[in-house]
């Protein structure tokens, strides 16, 4: 398998093999273009914003500054905002469905590390995809961690910090994250 391969799988990979750098270093100098260029270039930023995330459904709107590791693996439906300062670390998948706003400074990791330290001194990570449902509000600095899914209608409180996996129709808030209401969307 190549090291792309190893790391789309969820296994341990060399973040430094070529390849991988190379795909970086491209995507860096979209988002460095999106985030320098003007509100009175609002059509040539979203052009760019679609290259740095080309799997984006329709109305996708994201205030600069905006960083990613690669964008090709962040795969967003409809009318999905993004307020300043969001980050995403696609080493593996991201999807987030339909409708879904995110605060400002919203941070959603799918890379982590071997808790093992000679592992970790090795050089070498790994990634748990991420799946945000529809209709889902982030608050702003919640943070999204490896292997997470959120499902439909939740909404995330401000400064969250979300270490497991939630259902549907639930307002989730805290450092860990729990559940503190249960939404009534009928």
């Amino acid at each position: 398998m190549t090291e792309k391969e190893k790391m789309l799988a969820g296994e341990l990979y060399a973040p430094t093999d070529p390849d991988l750098v190379k795909e970086r270093h491209a995507v860096r100098l979209l988002f460095h273009e999106f985030n320098s260029l003007s509100e009175k270039d609002l059509e040539r930023r979203q052009k760019v914003l679609y290259k740095i995330i080309p799997d984006a459904g329709e109305n996708l709107f994201i205030e600069p500054p905006f960083h990613c590791d690669y964008g090709s693996n962040i795969k967003a439906g409809k009318n999905l905002f993004m307020n300043f300062s969001c980050c995403i670390l696609d080493v593996a998948e991201v999807t987030i469905g339909d409708n879904c706003m995110f605060g400002p400074h919203v941070q959603i990791y799918t890379a982590t590390h071997p808790l093992e330290f000679k592992a970790r001194n090795s050089g070498k990570e790994y990634a748990k995809p991420i799946t945000i449902g529809d209709n889902v509000w982030i608050g702003g600095n919640a943070t999204i961690c490896p292997g997470v899914s959120l499902g439909n209608n939740v909404v995330v409180g401000s400064g969250a910090v979300v270490t497991k996996s939630f259902p549907d129709n639930v307002v989730i808030a805290g450092n860990p994250a729990k559940i503190i209401k249960t939404i009534d969307n009928s």
